[in-house]
């Protein structure tokens, strides 16, 4: 992700990675309990209430809020997946921030991260930093309210490959450490591979663009597809994403072997990432 130090995709909670877990989810537990039921209706209600809120408490400062993300990828499972939602302001002052408290908090009670709060400028100028976010916000989002203001924001793919590089290492390094932190405790260690499944989903899929193939929308077929292009195993990609989705009980997985093949599979892959990277890279300055 140059210039100043881009924001990093990680397998912790972070501003800009779609689709993942809250530091409150749990495993097999819906953010919608509390509402109407779960799924496509709880989704709209809550992403509805939210939009009112904001307009009510934003005024004609709030210019446009968007879901991106799984959500809006068709990707998204909501035992799994967050709400994702990025608002353009017209003004950030502090005063206009603290506007938006009430809407926010009431938000982050539903177990959702926090909306990102843009100017059109400042996320036009940050698209060097945050490649691979505004390519996923491009090619991923819904208007909730307000004109479309990202269709025409310009993501350059010279900062995009190293991005990915990066972040692909940098999660590769913090899956080991935090294997080593809940390798004796099997619900940890379960949440840790859906979570961490879903970020080197997203990065497989932008380590296809990278390497010039068009990936699909949604993460699990781009595990598949770089798989099948780096020679990889992705059996445990396969089981990971059954569990997500309710086609396999995670009973009936061993984790520990599950992880062992998960580890083996990202390291694989990372590894000759980085070769092919590397030769572009230098295809690229001769």
């Amino acid at each position: 992700m140059s210039g100043k130090p881009p924001q990093s995709v990680s397998l912790t909670p972070g501003p800009l990675l779609p689709g993942r877990e809250t530091p409150t989810s749990r495993v097999g537990e819906s953010p919608f309990d509390t509402l109407c039921g779960a799924g496509e209706f709880g989704m709209e209600k809550l992403l509805s209430e939210l939009v009112e809120k904001l307009k009510a408490a934003a005024g004609a400062n709030l210019q446009a809020v968007a879901l991106y993300g799984s959500a809006a990828g068709g990707d998204y499972h909501p035992q799994h997946s967050d709400l994702n939602v990025l608002c353009l302001l017209r003004q950030t002052s502090a005063s206009e921030l603290r506007k938006l408290h009430g809407a926010v908090k009431w938000w982050e009670r539903k177990r959702h991260p926090a909306p990102l709060i843009f100017t059109l400028e400042e996320i036009r100028r940050a698209a060097d930093v945050y490649a691979i976010e505004l390519l996923e916000i491009k090619r991923h989002r819904r208007m909730l309210y307000g004109e479309d203001l990202f269709a025409n924001l310009e993501a350059p793919l010279k900062h995009h490959r190293l991005q990915v590089e990066r972040e692909l290492r940098d999660n590769l390094i913090r899956l080991r450490q935090a294997y080593i932190s809940v390798a004796e405790r099997r619900k940890e260690l379960l949440a840790l591979m859906l979570r961490s499944a879903s970020t080197f989903g997203l990065l497989f899929r932008h380590a296809l663009m990278a390497l010039s193939k068009e990936p699909p929308a949604a993460k699990h077929e781009a595990v598949e597809k770089l798989a099948a292009l780096l020679g990889f195993d992705a059996t445990s990609f396969r089981q990971i994403h059954e569990v997500r989705t309710d086609q396999r009980k995670s009973q009936d997985l061993d984790l520990a072997a599950t992880f062992a093949s998960y580890l083996e599979a990202v390291t694989q892959a990372v590894n000759e990432l980085d070769k092919r990277f590397e030769t572009l890279n230098q295809g690229n300055t001769n």
